[in-house]
């Protein structure tokens, strides 16, 4: 029933599939990388070698090219999008690793496109999102028509940027409706989609009809599911063309718009229509509970706008207005996500025609530096709405003003080697920090010494397991019989026990646990005088998920904590 309704809504909206694909990719390697499903019985041992952060992460960016190129057959482009804007770290051995995947995916994606042009596929089509005939002759262009294209990269810039602003505000209300309960997620979404149905059956109407062309290769006009001529109410012999945009998919509203030799096929009324009513339903579509994306709304909207701009050319322009529309479309993409290869690339593949190369690449510069003058990319923006800890690629000026020491909070919470259950349960369900520091205070001399540290995640394995000793005392105690590998592996994601889960008895937690077996002794260590800034690109570029800061002062010992992947710290004085 919830994936009828799904469906349901998702028909009736101006949504697009690179999202749900670059996350269905994602959660599958995810999966994988977690060692499977234990839930579902979806378990081998074999995928246990990918169970450490690095392979994941890599498996996680192989999936992410894999959605991209799965969604736009654009292999290439694909490979370049997990770099451009998904790769966190970066390494050699991920390029080929990504592009194997996207290398496998199009070999897939082939051969099911094969059965599809056999007429096997019924209403699904014939696969993929790709345009053969944008120019596939020459392009003809020349430096008068350069202008013409700064202008629809200036516009376009500013256009995308503030197509990010209004979904960063649409998105926050959304957020406060979605927190109340499915109830108003459902309420929500089923007002979006009749809002989205009554404008795509209702603003045709305002479209005058025209006279079917007699040089098309296809009936005109049409009535059905298929084909770009539809009627809608028009008298025999004419058709809608406000109407041959929105009665289609979008893969096929794309097609019409980036088509060659259709520069009488659309009334100037019926483009603005289009634009703004894709412009302005694409932000409202996003967010809502429907799988959706935000290449393919861009994508449309942007041709809208690009062939609009053609359209008013006119005759001042050698090129033609299908190409203005592949222009508009790279324009309005590169002012939203300020990327510029993979959006480059990725055009080329849907296109077909290298020749566009100057020109998209001209227009994707511009329209990435007039919107960068505004704001972020709307994945940046995305990510800050929902609080994820992400690190940039760069750290900001004034970190290189500040010390790891001026970033921490307090008071520390640290164990003993030999520390009493209770109060490890106290500190876990008081605190949120993710490691603590392990301090021995031998008998013999007064100063404490710091052992290393333990993770949140094994002292709730270690209390879930019951490794408890009766009294702090060690002799002929040996913890580790008592666990294996798999218990210290890192979990999945939403697979970690909490210490809310844990229950301990009262005589249980006047027992000890001996931390030392399971502490690691040698964590990365650098001074607190260290700039914040170069503090930061250790935990980007080594990938460390925890950091101990000691002082440079002599006859005091501090310990400070990063937790991953924000600066969560404490401090602690020790003597």
């Amino acid at each position: 029933m919830c994936s009828s309704f799904i469906s349901a809504v998702s028909s009736s909206l101006i949504v697009g599939k690179a999202g749900p694909m670059v996350h269905t990719g994602a959660c599958i390697a995810a999966l994988l990388g977690q060692g499977g499903s234990k839930k579902y019985g979806l378990t081998w041992r074999w995928l246990r070698y990918f169970k450490n952060d690095r392979d994941r992460r890599d498996l996680i960016t192989c999936g992410s090219a894999a959605g991209i190129a799965a969604a736009f057959r654009a292999p290439v482009g694909g490979v370049l999008f997990a770099l451009e804007e998904m790769a966190s770290w970066w390494r050699s051995a991920l390029l080929w690793r990504s592009f194997f995947t996207t290398a496998v995916v199009a070999i897939v994606l082939r051969a099911l496109v094969d059965i599809c042009y056999s007429g096997k596929c019924g209403l699904f089509g014939k696969g993929g999102l790709i345009m053969f005939d944008v120019t596939s002759e020459n392009v003809s262009y020349h430096l008068t028509d350069i202008p013409s294209v700064l202008l629809l990269g200036v516009i376009g810039g500013m256009l995308g940027s503030f197509y990010n602003f209004l979904l960063d505000k649409v998105l926050r209300v959304y957020n406060l409706i979605n927190e109340k309960g499915p109830g108003y997620r459902i309420l929500l979404a089923c007002s979006i989609s009749i809002f989205t149905s009554c404008c795509l059956f209702g603003l045709p109407w305002v479209a005058p009809c025209r006279l079917c062309p007699t040089d098309t290769t296809e009936a005109c006009p049409t009535i059905g599911r298929s084909g770009n001529y539809k009627k809608f109410q028009c008298p025999p012999g004419h058709y809608n063309d406000l109407a041959s945009l929105f009665f289609n998919t979008n893969d096929d509203a794309i097609k019409n718009l980036f088509s060659k030799d259709t520069d009488s096929e659309f009334y100037y009324i019926s483009i603005i229509i289009f634009f703004v009513t894709c412009y302005f339903l694409g932000i409202l579509s996003y967010g809502i509970v429907a799988p959706s994306g935000l290449f393919v709304p861009v994508i449309v909207t942007g041709a809208a706008y690009g062939r609009f701009v053609g359209m008013l050319m006119g005759s001042h322009s050698n090129l033609n207005h299908g190409l203005f529309a592949v222009l508009g479309s790279a324009s309005l993409l590169g002012g939203s996500m300020r990327m510029t290869v993979s959006l480059c690339v990725i055009l080329l593949e849907l296109t077909n025609n290298l020749l566009l190369l100057p020109l998209v690449m001209l227009v994707l510069l511009v329209s990435k530096t007039v919107a960068d003058t505004f704001n972020g990319n709307i994945y940046d923006l995305i990510m800050k709405l929902k609080g994820f800890p992400y690190l940039e690629a760069h750290a900001e000026p004034y970190m290189r003003q500040l010390t790891v020491g001026d970033v921490v909070t307090g008071p520390l919470q640290f164990f003993n080697g030999i520390e009493k259950v209770s109060n490890i349960v106290h500190v876990l369900k008081t605190t949120g920090h993710h490691g603590f520091p392990v301090i021995d205070e031998p008998p013999i001399s007064d100063s404490p010494v710091l052992f290393g540290l333990i993770l949140r995640a094994h002292l709730i394995v270690l209390l879930k397991k019951k490794a408890f000793l009766p009294t702090p005392e060690l002799i002929g105690i040996d913890s580790l019989k008592l666990f294996s590998a798999g218990d210290f592996a890192k979990r999945g994601s939403g697979n970690g026990d909490r210490i809310e889960d844990i229950e301990v008895t009262e005589e249980e937690m006047e027992m000890f646990i001996y931390l030392h077996p399971f502490t690691n002794a040698s964590p990365y260590t650098v001074v607190e005088t260290m700039s914040l800034a170069k503090a930061l690109i250790l935990f980007r570029e080594v990938g460390l998920r925890h950091l101990l800061v000691v002082p440079k002062i002599s006859g005091v010992s501090s310990l400070i904590i990063f937790v991953n992947p924000t600066v969560t710290t404490a401090y602690v004085v020790m003597r």
